[in-house]
């Protein structure tokens, strides 16, 4: 007969079990142990997944560590589709031993995941910092300059200095050595770690805007062209955070 009771194991399971307790587990004939370990199995394997594409995703942050290399930047954007906002930047400095391994696109997560992903992101960085340009810059630049306005920005607002940045498609204009790369936030930790950082704190920027010009749905859209936020700007017009440039916008004036 087993040392452990069915609850026991689900509370040994639901841990860091140990060999004997997993070889125990498994010869169990009991269902409710069987259900329990048959649980262990699928969350250890999805753990596997999440640690080995943790693992790639910090394969260049590796690299430069391992070549002598002491500070390497991620930089993304948020918002250069939308509307209305801005498009906001971040720039993340990650330590040599950070093993948060579900940080990843930002798209790939959900907001909830988001929200729980960015207080461990601030405090286990090195270094996070914000560049923002608002809907007057990308009218008067274009979006894709204010954009790499906005990255400078947050590249200069670091409390270190990076000899390298890893950037997501785009170039900044800092004199910094830089690797871009094409779907960068799928590619490296660092670069995931900012799209999290630039994301949520667009998003809750936007849900403030959705409180001062209520009508245009911007707490749910965050500003893109969906059908209510389209009709918001036909009855209620223009608002001061609305991208003149954008068609859309441009044609309600």
């Amino acid at each position: 007969m087993s040392e452990y009771t069915v609850a026991d194991y689900k509370r040994l399971l639901a841990a860091e079990p140990n060999e004997d307790v997993l070889t125990a587990a498994k010869a169990d004939p009991r269902k409710g142990v069987q259900q329990a370990y048959q649980r262990y199995l699928k969350q250890a394997e999805k753990q596997a997944q999440l640690l080995a594409r943790f693992n790639q995703h910090m394969h260049l942050e590796r690299d430069f560590w391992q070549h002598g290399g002491q500070y390497v930047a991620g930089i993304d954007e948020v918002g250069r589709g939308p509307l209305a906002g801005p498009v906001v930047t971040a720039a993340v400095v990650l330590p040599q031993d950070f093993q948060l391994v579900e940080v990843n696109d930002s798209k790939q997560l959900t907001a909830a995941k988001r929200a729980e992903l960015m207080p461990k992101i601030l405090s286990a960085a090195v270094s996070v910092s914000l560049g923002l340009a608002d809907a007057q810059q990308i009218d008067q630049l274009n979006i894709y300059e204010a954009t790499r306005v906005a990255m400078r920005q947050a590249v200069e607002n670091l409390t270190v200095k990076p000899t390298l940045l890893l950037v997501d498609a785009m170039q900044i204009p800092v004199p910094i050595r830089q690797t871009r790369l094409i779907k960068g936030d799928a590619k490296s930790a660092s670069i995931s770690a900012a799209s999290i950082v630039a994301k949520v704190a667009r998003d809750h920027l936007m849900q403030l805007y959705d409180q001062v010009y209520p009508g245009y749905d911007f707490a749910d859209n965050m500003g893109y062209g969906t059908a209510k936020h389209l009709a918001g700007l036909k009855t209620l017009g223009v608002t001061p955070i609305h991208r003149h440039s954008f068609s859309p916008v441009r044609d309600a004036e």
